[in-house]
């Protein structure tokens, strides 16, 4: 993969769900912060709906979705949209592996929530730069 190609980080819209919210927020930490010069995230509707721009992008990008339950919507969108599919960031495991967390929150995450993002964000961060062959 060369310095100029990037990849695409696409979380679940999970509305109204607490991990839903705690994967946009760990999405937009990779993409403004952590690796912006790496990164882009889309709308997962922009997949659904079949925007041709965006299909087009996430066929040419590798993908990353990262999902807040086991439903896996942006990943089964990612994989049905003939997206480049790398892995699935499941916000549910890394909870399952910090239990002490308790978060809650949809507009704003509580600390723990909060946490659990930065968690989530390091997590994609790794798959990142592996998708990048191990640059950063």
């Amino acid at each position: 993969m060369s310095k100029d190609d990037y990849v695409y980080v696409i979380p679940c819209s999970g509305i109204g769900k607490s991990l839903g919210s705690v994967g946009r927020k760990a999405a937009y930490k990779v993409t403004e912060k952590l690796r912006s010069k790496d990164t882009k995230i889309t709308c997962l509707a922009l997949l659904t709906a079949g925007d041709k721009e965006i299909l087009l992008k996430i066929r040419e990008h590798p993908c990353i979705s990262i999902d807040g339950c086991p439903t896996q919507c942006s990943k089964k969108n990612i994989e049905a949209s003939g997206g480049k599919f790398v892995t699935s960031i499941m916000v549910t495991d890394i909870l399952r592996n910090h239990k002490e967390l308790k978060p809650d929150g949809i507009i704003k995450l509580n600390p723990d929530g909060e946490k659990l993002a930065n968690l989530v964000a390091d997590a994609t961060v790794k798959e990142v730069d592996k998708a990048r062959g191990g640059t950063n």
